[in-house]
């Protein structure tokens, strides 16, 4: 009898995941050109839709997108959609579109004024029908290409003299500077606007790169960027405008108090750069809890308010070493991933290039922030792609309303997220699609969404468990740390653990670690991040339907799963 019964509650289990599944929306394409709704980026429908991109460099000395010697361009721009990334922002200079002379040289004579043999034959082998193609007509080749393979395009004005970004004092950091004339600048993204108006993949244009240097001040910015803006936006109105900030698109926070004086609405979006390096060597030389609630504070300071003022924010540059041996670098993603996990943002990742044709005078130089390795066949580490992956979707926004308001449970430096796979094992990182629904009380309480079930501690050590006795100290957990990301509660015996991840990425409760001063200390296991999601799961429903199907009432439970 007791085979049987437990055959049938397999039965309706496998039976509520299979429906379940078949109920799920399906993603629906999206309704080109975008626009904005308060803080999100939406179609035409109102639809949410997140930007997940790639940078791929095109500004440099020879003016042609790089990776083209080494690999096909539809290859690349198959594999860019591969590997999760909807979108690709698509640097060019000033340069390209305002001098003539060097907007009509081929390919073939870009690369042999830089002395580039190795990369003439390359593209050749690779590229032959673009090789004697102008540079504007190769540019607007790769906008095709990507636009073939489904993926969005945001023209990004990188810099005006064609060349490696960026320093103090490069003659492109801000208006008035050498190579910076800001009527020459209007004029090229008036050109570049027109020349894509009605490209439906170009989504939208940065106007530019990280302002800089002596000359930056607040008043020219307003000035010059309203102008850049309104120019854009006569030019092309489909596309969204996409302004940076001062202090290599860093500072933001003058827009606080004074707003924007625009003839348009709905297409307006900032972007920001965060990197490990921002911060010098932080990262490296602090304690990582509290060099990420000091660096998230200021950020919050002097740009995620805006979405809070109903802007959207762009994270139009972030990455790391993919070798994954830059301490600073590797500190810093968890913190950065959590963030761009709870805010749900829209971003860019520096960057697809495994490798230049040219950089800073050398030949084929390779690019460790790169997620292609140097010859362009394959990933640099896919164990970085897996990390970033659950943040291409959208937890929430207009439109995705696939399941009711929820938490998940996001262990940043995994990419992963708690969910139970059956009631019969224990609580283990996996996918963030398969999920459970969580909820957070104001009584500390982590509790499965719909049922009676809580999360505890058992004791040091060992797995944590779902329960349905919710009120002892063990169901009740504290974020602690200037991070914000340590959980905390009571083991059995009256000591504070915390929650944290095995070898085997089954959830266990550990003494808490590295909560402050030790600066050698990695604290990564220990974060986990509460996001707020309106997406489905596989795991989700079908729990909480159980509960009221098997008709279980919580004083039939005197312990624990």
């Amino acid at each position: 009898m007791g085979r049987l019964v437990f055959f049938s509650f397999l039965t309706i289990f496998s039976f509520l995941i299979t429906f379940y599944d078949v109920m799920i929306p399906q993603k629906q394409v999206m309704a080109l050109p975008l626009s904005t709704d308060s803080r999100w980026i939406v179609d035409e429908n109102g639809q949410r839709v997140k930007l997940a991109c790639v940078n791929w460099v095109s500004h440099l000395e020879v003016m042609v997108a790089e990776g083209l010697s080494k690999q096909p361009l539809d290859g690349i721009a198959k594999r860019i959609l591969s590997m999760g990334f909807n979108c690709v922002r698509l640097t060019w200079p000033v340069f390209l579109v305002t001098n003539d002379t060097l907007g009509s040289l081929t390919v073939r004579q870009s690369l042999q004024s830089h002395g580039l043999l190795e990369s003439i034959s390359g593209i050749q082998a690779n590229n032959p029908s673009i090789i004697d193609l102008s540079l504007l007509d190769v540019y607007q080749a790769v906008v095709s290409s990507l636009g073939n393979n489904n993926v969005m395009v945001i023209l990004d004005n990188h810099i005006s003299k064609p060349g490696w970004c960026c320093s103090n004092f490069d003659g492109n950091g801000f208006f008035g500077d050498q190579y910076f004339d800001p009527d020459l600048w209007i004029t090229g993204l008036t050109r570049m606007a027109s020349m894509f108006k009605g490209v439906p993949n170009v989504v939208g244009m940065s106007l530019r790169n990280e302002l800089r240097g002596p000359k930056q001040n607040v008043n020219d910015w307003y000035r010059y960027m309203q102008k850049g803006a309104e120019a854009v936006h006569s030019a092309n109105p489909d596309v969204i405008v996409i302004l940076s900030g001062l202090n290599y698109d860093k500072d933001l926070s003058f827009l606080r108090n004074r707003p924007l004086n625009l003839t348009f609405s709905g297409k307006i979006v900032f972007e920001v750069h965060w990197y490990g390096f921002t911060d010098g060597e932080a990262w490296k030389n602090g304690n990582s809890n509290q060099v990420c609630g000091r660096v998230v504070d200021n950020m919050m300071r002097v740009s995620g308010f805006l979405l809070d003022q109903g802007w959207p924010l762009f994270v139009s540059e972030f990455g790391v070493d993919q070798r994954g041996t830059n301490v600073n670098d590797n500190r810093y993603l968890g913190c950065f991933l959590s963030v761009a996990a709870e805010l749900d943002l829209d971003w860019a990742l520096w960057t697809l290039v495994g490798s230049y044709y040219l950089r800073q005078g050398v030949l084929g130089m390779n690019e460790y922030y790169g997620v292609m390795n140097w010859n362009w066949c394959e990933a640099r580490n896919s164990t970085f792609l897996q990390q970033i992956s659950v943040l291409q979707s959208p937890f929430q926004g207009p439109g995705l309303s696939e399941a009711n308001p929820h938490k998940v449970i996001f262990h940043p430096s995994t990419g992963l997220c708690v969910l139970r796979k059956s009631m019969f094992e224990p609580l283990r990182l996996g996918r963030c699609t398969e999920s459970e629904a969580w909820n957070y009380t104001p009584q500390k309480i982590l509790s499965v969404k719909g049922t009676y079930f809580c999360l505890q501690t058992d004791d040091l050590a060992k797995p944590a468990k779902l329960g349905i006795i919710c009120t002892d100290s063990n169901s009740k957990w504290e974020t602690i740390s200037d991070s914000k990301m340590h959980f905390s509660s009571n083991a059995s015996n009256g000591i504070a653990v915390c929650l944290d991840v095995d070898s085997n990425n089954t959830i266990v409760t550990n003494t808490c670690k590295c909560l402050s001063r030790d600066n050698a200390c990695d604290p990564e296991s220990q974060w986990f991040k509460l996001v707020n999601s309106t997406r489905s799961s596989a795991m989700t429903k079908p729990l909480s339907q159980m509960n009221s199907i098997l008709n279980f009432p919580a004083k039939d439970f005197h312990g624990s799963f």
